[in-house]
């Protein structure tokens, strides 16, 4: 039989594993970013052209999972590794209910006003960004709150557009496409599903140059219509399925983001980089899906 003292030493050795495992959700939620780091020549890039991108994706600001202190820690973070490049791969905006309150986008911005590169910081929104912004719901034609926040520091944001950049007197074009489940179902404005406000060939009209494309699409999604012009196409939104036992992810954020959940994949020619993403949404948990800033080499 067990000795008084020995069984409290299990129960009590049991009771903390029960209280850390309980616990790890929200510690893996919490935690500083790792870099997720990725180098690859894709096609139609010259392997001699070195670019350094840094991306962040998911942000979900809201107290207190993703204050505006936490916000610029990640950012000073994703500068300090110097890339030449800074891309914002939308979802800003809280996603939860479960907060004790909400982060205003002048703070959430303000928090991202030290991110700094040689070639800018350029940013498309997510879906979240246009859900939680009524204003828009009611007048797609509307500027969101989110793009004019990211405007107000100086963040280029791309809906449906591309600009040529140049580094080290070789150019690329940088599309920013709309996002693909930006209108929630509301029966007042005649919308029975979600629908997008993403136009892929109008996003890619303005290319005139045979330059290498980089595209930035929120949710994966659009992956497997990108065309040959598109050189890599980098994608948020699933957050890894922000619950991930061993490959199993029991949710999905869209059917791309279950074929698609995180990391690199290369399909018929064609590169696409999912990021985890840093924040979260529905609940603040994650298990097996650490949050994460990509650092991505190419050339």
């Amino acid at each position: 039989m067990l000795s008084r003292r020995a069984f409290l030493r299990w129960a009590l050795g049991g009771a903390a594993a029960l209280a850390a495992f309980a616990g790890y959700p929200f510690a893996e939620a919490m935690a500083s970013p790792r870099v997720a780091r990725y180098r690859l020549t894709p096609r139609k890039w010259a392997p001699g052209f070195k670019l350094h991108i840094a991306a962040l994706a998911d942000i979900h600001a809201c107290d207190p999972w993703m204050t505006a202190d936490r916000i610029k820690a990640i950012c000073d973070q994703a500068s300090a590794l110097q890339p030449d490049i800074i891309l914002l791969l939308g979802d800003y905006v809280s996603g939860m209910n479960l907060v004790l309150g909400d982060v205003a986008a002048a703070d959430w911005s303000r928090a991202m006003a030290g991110l700094s590169a040689p070639l800018g910081v350029h940013a498309i929104l997510g879906n979240h960004d246009y859900w939680e912004d009524l204003s828009f719901q009611r007048d797609p034609e509307s500027a969101t709150i989110a793009e004019t926040a990211l405007s107000a520091i100086g963040v280029q944001v791309y809906v449906n557009r591309a600009a040529r950049i140049e580094k080290d007197g070789r150019g690329f074009w940088l599309a920013g496409l709309g996002d693909q489940m930006a209108l929630r179902p509301a029966k007042q404005f005649g919308r029975a599903q979600f629908a997008g406000i993403d136009d892929l060939p109008l996003t890619l009209a303005a290319i005139h140059t045979n330059d290498p494309v980089l595209l930035m699409a929120h949710e994966p999604d659009i992956f497997d219509r990108v065309d040959a012009r598109v050189s890599l196409t980098l994608s948020g939104h699933t957050h890894g399925g922000q619950i991930n036992l061993f490959g199993w992810r029991p949710v999905s954020a869209s059917r791309g983001s279950a074929r698609y959940p995180a990391g690199h994949y290369h399909n018929g020619g064609r590169d696409l980089i999912v990021s985890r993403g840093l924040g979260c949404s529905a609940l603040p948990i994650r298990v097996g899906s650490w949050p994460e800033i990509l650092s991505i080499e190419l050339g």
